[in-house]
C-alpha cells in the first residue's frame, strides 16, 4: 500500500524534542508568518547544534502543522584538507532529512583575498551565505532557514551599537536581494535550549574546528566573545534580563531616538 504524503510524513523518524522548544518555534512561524503552504524551505546546515536543532524542529512542524510544505538542508563545504561531513550524511538519511553537501572553493581563493593576520570570519560567513544562496537560486527554493537564536541577535544589536555605531538586530524574515526570504525559525529560542537538545540526544556536533580559519594565522574574533560573556555576566546578576531584552525588541519607540527622519512632526 502506498502511503500518501500526510500518512507518509507521519510515519517519518523524529527525534525527542523538549515540548517547550517546540512551542517556541511554533509561536514563531505563527507569530512571523516564516513558512506556509507550498513552500520549499533549504536548511543551512553546518553540522553544529544550532542547525541540527533546526532541521530536526523542522522535522517536527512537517509532521504536526496544518500545511504542507517541504525542506531538505545543505552544508557547504569549503574545499579544506581533511573536510569530512560523511557523518551528518549519515544522519539525516537516518531521519529521512534529504541533505546535500555542496563543493566550493572558498579556502583556496581565501588565499589571496584576504590578507594575513586579518580575522577571517566575516569573509568565510559572506562566502558561505553566498554558496548557499546560489544552491537555493539552483533548486527553486522559496525560503533559505539559518540557526540563528535569541542569543545571537541580542549579541548582534549590542556588537552593532558597540562596534558600529548602529542599532540593528537578525530579522526573523527579510526578502533577499535573490529573491527568496531568509527565514530564522529559532530566532525566539535560547543558545542554552539549542544546548541541551544536542546533549539530550547524544548528538555529534561540528564545532569551531571546522572554521577554515583555524588553520590560518589569524587574530581570533574578540568582539562575540566579550559581548557574550558580557551579557552572561548580566544575566547572573538579573535572570530575568533576556526577557527584558526580547519585550525591548517589541516594543520600539522610533520618535525617541536622534533621527530625524523618523519622528512624526507637523511643525516642518
Amino acid at each position: 500500500m502506498q502511503l500518501s504524503p500526510n500518512n507518509r510524513r507521519m510515519a517519518s523518524k523524529t527525534i525527542p524534542m523538549s515540548k517547550r522548544l517546540l512551542k517556541i518555534v511554533g509561536k514563531t512561524n505563527a507569530e512571523f508568518k516564516l513558512i506556509g503552504e507550498g513552500d520549499k524551505v533549504l536548511v543551512g546546515l553546518s553540522g553544529g547544534k544550532d542547525s541540527l536543532a533546526l532541521v530536526h524542529a523542522l522535522k517536527h512542524v512537517q509532521r504536526h502543522a496544518p500545511f504542507n510544505f517541504e525542506f531538505e538542508a545543505c552544508t557547504i563545504k569549503y574545499g579544506m584538507p581533511d573536510e569530512h561531513y560523511e557523518f551528518l550524511s549519515k544522519h539525516c538519511e537516518e531521519y529521512e532529512i534529504k541533505h546535500t553537501v555542496y563543493d566550493t572553493n572558498i579556502f583556496e581563493i581565501s588565499h589571496d583575498a584576504i590578507r594575513e593576520n586579518s580575522s577571517f570570519c566575516s569573509y568565510f560567513s559572506r562566502m558561505r551565505r553566498g554558496a548557499l544562496y546560489t544552491f537555493a537560486e539552483e533548486g527553486n527554493f522559496t525560503k533559505v532557514a539559518l540557526g540563528h537564536h535569541f542569543d545571537d541577535t541580542v549579541e548582534s544589536f549590542f556588537m552593532n551599537m558597540f562596534y558600529n555605531g548602529s542599532m540593528r538586530a537578525l530579522a526573523p524574515i527579510y526578502k533577499t536581494s535573490r529573491g527568496f526570504h531568509l527565514i530564522r525559525p529559532l530566532i525566539q529560542a535560547r543558545e542554552s535550549q539549542l544546548r541541551a537538545f544536542a546533549e539530550e540526544n547524544n548528538l555529534q556536533v561540528i564545532g569551531d574546528e571546522a572554521c577554515p580559519a583555524m588553520l590560518k594565522d589569524v587574530k581570533m574574533p574578540h568582539a562575540r566573545a566579550s559581548t557574550k560573556e558580557w551579557l552572561a555576566g548580566l544575566e547572573k546578576e538579573n535572570k530575568d534580563i533576556f526577557k527584558m531584552f526580547k519585550a525591548s525588541f517589541k516594543h520600539i519607540h522610533d520618535d525617541t531616538f536622534l533621527d530625524p527622519e523618523r519622528w512624526n512632526r507637523d511643525d516642518i
